[in-house]
């Protein structure tokens, strides 16, 4: 928790497969209050997560504007793959309406690896951001700005298995730190392979499984936290210019 350097203040939601976080941020995006954190509701419907969430801000500050991560693709406020709780019934969901019309205040979506990387980026060159969590989600940002959506997670990295399956937080469990962490790296090369970028940024919960004496130079492990602070650029016009016109979302 950091001192409050005043308003306006934003709700930061992460919305993941495991967990659904929460804290407000001040104008310079430090957390006033420390994060709130419950675990996703099981088989969790479009509306039961609006619910879960209003229920998460309940003992939270007030707070002017609400930045909503997702682990899925987003376009214009809307959900078009949800892939942790059931595309079918989450496809064409306006999350980022009915989460403002619930709390009461003005919302902005995006999908939530994005809002991570806004939180890390230092906005030069070619910069990736990987998140290991229940699944792994992936941001690519070109000179600070958002390239349209690259869904790795669902891409195969090992034979017929996706990043999902193969880095995922069951693979971990059922394999053991130390063979997850053989993946993570083989991971990387094919990532470095791919997009030669002059950064990797690892977040998500399974981040701090990682060994980092092993890591490559231009490979860092970032506070999963960001996933709240980065919630804080999205009411940057600029960058919300940006997100709106490769589709990830619309006021």
């Amino acid at each position: 928790m950091n001192a409050n350097d005043g308003g306006p203040y934003t709700l930061g939601l992460d919305i993941g497969g495991t967990g659904l976080k929460a804290s407000v941020l001040d104008k310079n995006g430090h957390m006033i209050v420390d994060r709130v954190r419950v675990p996703t509701p099981k088989g969790c419907t479009p509306d039961q997560m609006v619910e879960a969430l209003a229920g998460l801000v309940k003992p939270l500050p007030a707070f002017d504007r609400i930045s909503i991560g997702f682990p899925g693709v987003v376009r214009n406020g809307s959900v078009v793959t949800a892939p942790h709780f059931g595309t079918e019934i989450w496809r064409g969901f306006p999350l980022q309406q009915k989460i403002s019309e619930r709390l009461g205040k003005p919302a902005r979506l995006s999908n939530d690896a994005e809002i991570q990387g806004l939180g890390i980026i230092t906005g030069y060159g070619l910069e990736v951001v990987l998140t290991l969590g229940t699944g792994v989600g992936s941001a690519v940002f070109a000179g600070g700005r958002m390239t349209p959506h690259l869904e790795l997670a669902h891409h195969p990295i090992h034979k017929s298995e996706t990043y999902n399956e193969y880095l995922g937080a069951l693979a971990r469990k059922k394999i053991g730190n130390k063979k997850w962490n053989r993946r993570v790296l083989r991971m990387i090369g094919i990532v470095e392979t791919l997009l030669n970028y002059d950064m990797l940024y690892i977040g998500g919960g399974n981040a701090a499984n990682i060994d980092k004496e092993k890591l490559p130079a231009n490979v860092k492990i970032e506070s999963n936290d960001m996933g709240i602070i980065g919630g804080l650029r999205l009411w940057d016009d600029t960058v919300w210019k940006s997100a709106r016109d490769i589709g990830r979302g619309g006021d």
